[in-house]
């Protein structure tokens, strides 16, 4: 642990928060963050459950748990109580789950900047494969096939593969085909997937849906969730882990729920509270998530289109908040003024145009790489009644500070030198 510094995007949030506090003006792209006024009928939820101050199960409460369970078989996924832990977010199980399942860790490159440093610190050594053109989120699959034959060659030991679908930090979901064909080699190579889909519920397009790993390989795939996302929750910090039947599965389970026993205990009771009612899905809820994933594809399809009239080449957003512009075609004129990686692209565009963005070396991406990741659910509004005019209104982008926020950005791009 010595030396080690705390998560980039929880740092530059809040360096950008002190510097906008002492008067500075800042378009804050930068950090993964719904920010959404907390929906009524959750508030209440949480009030009802004020007086739960019992520690409960570890694993969450049975009535919880259903509720968990419930939210998976919607989503053609069968599964049992039994096959649920509640936790504090999803991101304690994620590190849970690379305490206890041995071997080294591949992951997609780039990828959610927590998913790399966990490992290492579970003493893994961390795999990085390159994601297809198509989308994020997922390692190209012969790339993948490659990786894991050549690590074990050099002596590692490659179990666990991380997927997120949609992904953070590209705002892509990995089609159909890609995921069979990735599940096809978890099984060839006897690989655990580690299935993040905590953006689920943010894809763009009505109506569309898409193909977890455990429809494919039900055997050996952990499905993530949780509330911070769909529902704009991340400071309540609500998650949950299905795992799959059989032997395997509730060995997995078991060890991380005694993984969980001494690190969290359990999640907190009013918490509980409010994950079962979200989980149960009622009609208001659904109504709110589709809303809301309306919302997210309307403000990252703007800015997917800023970004591209500004000369950077980008994979098309199709869910969660995010998009991913790659400014490779601007690298002599930009190296005129000294850009030269993304570190140095991110430094230019918060201190010489007041844009704050992350860049992708912290995704596990080439470091040379001229990338950064812009996550647009930052535009939503400031205060609580901001964010609640932009969220209500028939069309967001029109909306005066999502509008002005919008112009700003697209008057700083064009001021990068062609």
């Amino acid at each position: 642990m010595a030396g080690r510094k705390i998560s980039p995007n929880l740092a530059l949030d809040q360096l950008v928060a002190q510097r906008i506090a002492a008067g500075e003006s800042i378009v804050h792209l930068g950090f993964g963050e719904s920010r959404l006024p907390v929906f009524a009928p959750l508030r209440r939820a949480l009030t009802e459950g004020a007086d739960r101050n019992a520690y409960g199960p570890v694993v969450g409460d049975p009535d919880t748990r259903d509720a968990v369970a419930g939210y998976f078989s919607r989503r053609r996924l069968p599964t049992e109580a039994d096959q649920v832990i509640i936790a504090p977010g999803s991101k304690p199980l994620l590190m849970a789950l690379q305490l206890v399942v041995g071997g080294d860790t591949l992951v997609a490159a780039p990828s959610w900047v927590t998913y790399a440093p966990q490992a290492r610190l579970a003493g893994k050594t961390v795999l990085g494969v390159p994601i297809p053109e198509s989308c994020g989120g997922v390692p190209d699959p012969a790339a993948l096939r490659e990786t894991v034959r050549a690590a074990r060659v050099l002596g590692h030991d490659p179990r666990i593969l991380v997927l997120t679908s949609p992904d953070n930090p590209t705002g892509t979901h990995a089609p159909d085909e890609l995921v069979r064909e990735l599940c096809a080699i978890a099984e060839e190579e006897d690989l655990l997937i580690v299935s993040d889909e905590i953006y689920r519920d943010i894809l763009h397009t009505p109506g569309t849906d898409l193909l977890s790993p455990a429809e494919i390989a039900p055997r050996r795939t952990v499905v993530l969730t949780g509330l911070s996302k769909n529902l704009a929750l991340g400071g309540w910090r609500i998650g949950a882990a299905r795992f799959p039947t059989g032997g395997w599965g509730e060995r997995i389970r078991a060890d991380v729920a005694s993984v969980a026993s001494e690190i969290w205990s359990t999640l907190a009771g009013p918490m509980q509270s409010v994950a079962r009612y979200a989980f149960a899905e009622p009609p208001e809820i659904r109504e709110r998530l589709t809303a809301d994933a309306a919302l997210h594809g309307a403000v990252a399809g703007a800015v997917h289109r800023i970004m591209v009239d500004a000369g950077a080449t980008c994979r098309p957003p199709t869910g969660a908040f995010y998009v991913y512009p790659d400014f490779a075609p601007l690298r002599e004129p930009l190296a005129e003024q000294g850009i030269t990686d993304g570190a140095s692209l991110q430094h230019h565009l918060l201190e010489e145009l007041g844009v704050a963005v992350l860049s992708g070396h912290h995704f596990g991406d080439r470091p040379e790489a001229l990338r950064f990741r812009a996550a647009t659910s930052m535009l939503y509004g400031d205060t609580p009644e901001q964010q609640r005019q932009t969220q209500t209104a028939a069309d967001p982008l029109a909306v005066p500070h999502v509008a002005d926020a919008l112009v700003r950005i697209e008057q700083a791009l064009a001021k990068l030198p062609r």
